[in-house]
């Protein structure tokens, strides 16, 4: 077709002969207009326009520029132009040539540009009447778009799995001990969950913690708005010990009140280990999944935008109601280098895993096992992983490591994941036992009269302290001697019996009995806090969890004696008359108070001092793994287990 009859008029070559076309328009060349140079056939220039001819030509000029710019505001697609400057497309194959004639061409081709017309016009009134509409509407019309295509993505995931029917729990109704002293004892432990949960229900109910003194109710920065703190950490505990009517308190207002769509920050790790784990393992001891299905794994969807870093490295800190799924968090900041912290990115794993197996949703567990593909691929310096660790660029943050703060529970997590997957996740059980294997050629040491304590490492220098998180140790390396390689299995459990009697001499060393916030070795000390702003105990339990795992483990009667120490100094010094109490300073005379009864009094110290004075048959450790604020989750059996397909 020859490429005249495609363009909308016709333009013949400089010097064919013919006027019209030598000569532009059928102008003749004459005169002269200021700036415009035309050459002839043989490269003269044309100049010498008369007036009425510069008109003429300008008139021409102005409509050519006029058809140009109205070409583009009526192409087709302009989205489509663009795509092949900013994105490659494929090679398309050549159009079909129609086997039609020239005429009926011309004809296919104006109906196309008619159509095409008819369709820009048309954008144009739909465009047009959106403007007019009020901004709230168009808002609103998009919203809806964005929650329609976020449940089908919803959908789609859930779709590839079905969720795990409940199992009736093993072992929730233990028997009373049989010997009399030890029965009596449990009792007392009884008597002081109810002393604590009823001054709280009495003074606090409904917020999360409980100002014991002032006889009124208290709450950090860790929960934001979020409520019922206290409810939510005791659920299980009251399960346990047969408190049925507290336990139908709580799970009421938790179904009548607890709102977690709030307007301001929370630490996802402080949801996640209270609020998720507490919910997860009351619907796994009770199976009444009606009363949580609602709090559980749907709003609870609210923290995943806190995953929204370009590693997977989740943040700290998250507004749920602002960000809900869209929006992003942020870090500490007294963080290293805006870095996100090893012990609370590291202590998900268990509860979104739990998630995805009872809602059938696989994106909790997909979150959790990203976070263990990137720190599978970082070098870490001899072996050890440091405290801090950068989300945007996945380095490394300042070479701080610890076992006990901002570390702690990070390598308890590691082996719990592998036993929760009933010893079939072996991935996780590599990391914790080489993890070990650096911490005790690193980190281990020995102090001049024979005490084992857990050193903390920075910059390749240790620091003798040793903290009251630290000792939650010695339970996590009694429960993981079964495991251990090389037949180091009595090797594990004799480390786990030198850090609990250290840990024990941290409270025996006080005036109270009662352990301080963390104690060192250098100095001419032992086991003792030689700061002031380490003296003081708020209710912790990881020093009475490690009684609890060794007696399960060895049956030593040493350590129902020491628990019952701590409970005796607890009685004495902590309890007030509105709860319990924490001292500022465990070295005093005449003990100060803290006056914050912490919601983990209720969910772990009295826990396991409850289950130290119990039969083995409560809560088998063959049959379950307690989350890191003592929320109990059932080991999940692979003929039961739903991700699968997830964790390989």
């Amino acid at each position: 077709m020859p490429v005249g009859s495609l363009l909308p008029f016709s333009v013949s070559p400089l010097g064919s002969g013919n006027t019209a076309g030598g000569s532009l328009g059928g102008l003749a060349p004459g005169g002269g207009v200021s700036g415009l140079h035309w050459l002839g056939p043989a490269g003269r220039k044309l100049s010498g326009f008369r007036l009425t001819e510069k008109f003429v030509l300008l008139l021409v000029f102005s409509g050519f520029i006029t058809l140009c710019f109205g070409a583009i505001f009526f192409l087709p697609d302009s989205s489509k132009l663009l795509s092949g400057v900013f994105f490659q497309q494929p090679p398309q194959p050549p159009p079909q040539r129609s086997p039609i004639g020239p005429g009926l061409q011309d004809e296919e081709d104006g109906g196309r540009l008619a159509r095409i017309r008819e369709e820009h016009e048309r954008a144009l009134r739909e465009a047009k009447d959106t403007l007019n509409r009020p901004p709230e509407q168009i808002k609103g019309e998009i919203q809806e778009e964005k929650d329609r295509l976020r449940s089908q993505g919803r959908g789609t995931a859930a779709a590839r799995l079905h969720p795990r029917p409940f199992k009736e729990p093993i072992g929730v109704d233990g028997k009373d001990p049989t010997d009399p002293d030890i029965k009596e004892k449990r009792n007392k432990i009884k008597k002081m969950m109810k002393f604590a949960w009823d001054n709280y229900k009495q003074y606090a109910w409904g917020l999360n913690e409980l100002k014991p003194i002032q006889k009124q109710g208290h709450s950090s920065n860790l929960f934001g708005n979020i409520q019922g703190a206290t409810i939510v950490d005791s659920l299980d505990t009251l399960f346990i010990m047969g408190m049925k009517d507290e336990f139908n308190d709580a799970k009421e207002w938790v179904d009548k009140h607890l709102e977690f769509n709030v307007n301001a920050e929370v630490s996802v790790f402080e949801v996640n280990i209270r609020f998720v784990g507490g919910l997860l393992s009351a619907y796994h001891l009770s199976g009444e999944e009606s009363k949580y299905s609602e709090k559980r794994p749907l709003n609870l969807e609210k923290l995943l935008p806190a995953f929204n870093t370009p590693t997977g490295i989740p943040w700290a800190l998250l507004n749920i109601k602002i960000n809900n799924y869209v929006g992003i968090g942020r870090n500490w900041p007294w963080a290293s280098g805006g870095s996100s912290i090893l012990a609370e990115f590291g202590t998900l794993h268990l509860e979104f895993i739990h998630l995805s197996e009872v809602s059938g949703n696989p994106v909790f567990a997909e979150k959790v096992m990203n976070i263990r593909k990137v720190l599978s691929r970082l070098d870490k310096p001899q072996g050890l992983y440091p405290n801090y660790l950068n989300p945007s660029s996945g380095q490394w943050g300042q070479h701080h490591v610890s076992v006990g703060g901002l570390g702690d529970s990070f390598y308890e997590y590691l082996l719990k994941a592998w036993l929760m997957s009933d010893k079939t996740d072996e991935d996780a059980k590599k990391l914790y036992y080489d993890a070990v294997q650096a911490i005790e050629t690193h980190l281990i040491r020995k102090s001049g009269n024979g005490l084992t304590y857990i050193a903390e490492w920075k910059g390749g220098l240790l620091e003798h302290k040793m903290g009251h998180l630290t000792c939650f140790a010695g339970g996590m390396f009694a429960l993981g001697a079964d495991g251990a390689p090389n037949d180091k299995t009595g090797h594990h459990i004799e480390l786990a019996a030198e850090i609990a009697r250290t840990c024990h001499e941290s409270y025996d060393r006080t005036t109270l009995k009662l352990g301080p916030e963390a104690f060192r070795f250098d100095g001419g000390v032992e086991a003792i806090a030689t700061r002031q702003n380490e003296k003081y105990y708020i209710l912790r339990p990881e020093v009475i969890e490690t009684y609890m795992y060794m007696w399960r483990f060895t049956h030593d009667p040493k350590y129902r004696q020491w628990g019952w120490e701590a409970v005796q100094a607890l009685e004495k010094y902590c309890r007030v008359e509105g709860g319990y109490s924490g001292i500022r300073d465990v070295y005093a005379t005449h003990p100060s108070h803290d006056d914050v009864q912490q919601s983990f009094y209720l969910a772990e110290t009295l826990k396991y001092l409850y289950l130290l004075f119990s039969d083995d048959d409560l809560l088998p450790l063959e049959h379950w793994i307690f989350n890191t604020e003592a929320h109990p989750l059932p080991i999940i059996q692979k003929a039961d287990r739903t991700i699968q397909r997830i964790e390989n």
